[in-house]
């Protein structure tokens, strides 16, 4: 019964002392939990509204595993309808606490109103929290920094960041974007020695912001693919001045993952791995992950997420829900 107890006892010790991070597949849009080795939970997007409640419940079932009773922090890093747009369905099946975003909507087209309009009202049931760049998100346990919001970047760099980005002579600016993405919150996470960016949908053009003439963010273990790895976002002189160990794509079977945006990140230095949510359909074998590193490889599936522990060494295990493939990183 000793042996016993002493056991439970370092298995809780050894949880408290590591970060968690669900990369949950709401079919191409966003919705990535993160668990604070305080038990304290961040929630970044909450996916698409309708089909069934099919992402609140995706959502409920990865907390649910995580050992999550509610959502300490809910951040929506933009109004688009596959990041905010489940807000309403998941704050009925699960108790939201803090709500974080940029504040006002930028952007009016499609049914972008209509979320915003839906997202305020679930708003009110909670704390709401307006950041801006060089703000901290408070969960206790990680370092959450905001690096980007309301179209602004951070004006200093990181502590150990803020190198000249050679990378930057062959940037180009693409056709520029007034709307929600360019405004998209971005964030780094650290704990410990452990560092990771989620830089929600932000635009290229924005990403220069963080990238040129210096890197304001430094080296990071792991990259959040942003904007699904569309075309129009995830600047080589971003992305490859990160260095991360490795890319985590929330992409969809038919939405993102594109070519361009999966090379620039496979030609950043010591080729890191990249695990999708999706097969890319659109892509060509030699554009996707290898098998064992992809969570859902058909159209129809059964939302595999993809999941990552972390230490405070820098040490973290990625591991594939479909086949728990899991892979460490030292």
């Amino acid at each position: 019964m000793k042996r016993i107890l002493l056991l439970g006892l370092c298995a809780l010790a050894c949880a408290a002392q590591e970060l968690r991070v669900y990369a949950i597949d709401v079919e191409g849009g966003k919705a990535t939990l993160y668990v604070s080795p305080s038990g304290q939970s961040m929630l970044v997007d909450a996916g698409y509204q309708g089909f069934g409640n099919r992402d609140a419940g995706r959502i409920v079932a990865a907390a649910k595993a995580a050992g999550v009773t509610q959502i300490d922090y809910l951040v929506i890093t933009h109004y688009h309808a596959d990041h905010a747009g489940g807000v309403p369905q998941l704050a009925a099946k699960i108790p939201i606490r803090n709500f974080v975003d940029h504040g006002m909507n930028f952007e009016s087209v499609k049914d972008n109103g209509e979320v915003y309009g839906n997202y305020v009202a679930a708003r009110a049931q909670g704390t709401h929290i307006e950041v801006k760049a060089g703000d901290r998100i408070p969960i206790e346990g990680i370092d959450v920094q905001v690096v980007t919001a309301s179209g602004k970047a951070i004006s200093q760099p990181l502590p150990g960041a803020g190198k000249p980005n050679p990378r930057c002579a062959d940037y180009q600016p693409i056709v520029p974007d007034h709307g929600e993405n360019s405004h998209s919150i971005g964030m780094v996470i650290a704990f410990g020695k452990f560092r990771l960016a989620d830089l929600g949908d932000l635009y290229w053009n924005q990403e220069y912001d963080l990238a040129c003439p210096n890197n304001l963010l430094g080296a990071v273990d792991v990259y959040m693919t942003t904007h699904h790895a569309k075309k129009t976002s995830g600047a080589p002189a971003l992305v490859q001045s990160l260095a991360p160990k490795a890319a985590i794509m929330n992409n969809g079977p038919k939405t993102g993952g594109a070519e361009a945006a999966w090379q620039t990140i496979y030609l950043s230095p010591g080729t890191p791995d990249i695990w999708q949510l999706h097969y890319a359909l659109n892509n060509d074998a030699a554009h996707n992950a290898p098998d064992e590193f992809i969570a859902n490889r058909s159209q129809d599936c059964t939302g595999n997420w993809i999941k990552l522990v972390a230490g405070q060494d820098g040490s973290f295990t990625i591991q594939n829900g479909r086949n728990q493939m899991e892979k460490v990183y030292r």
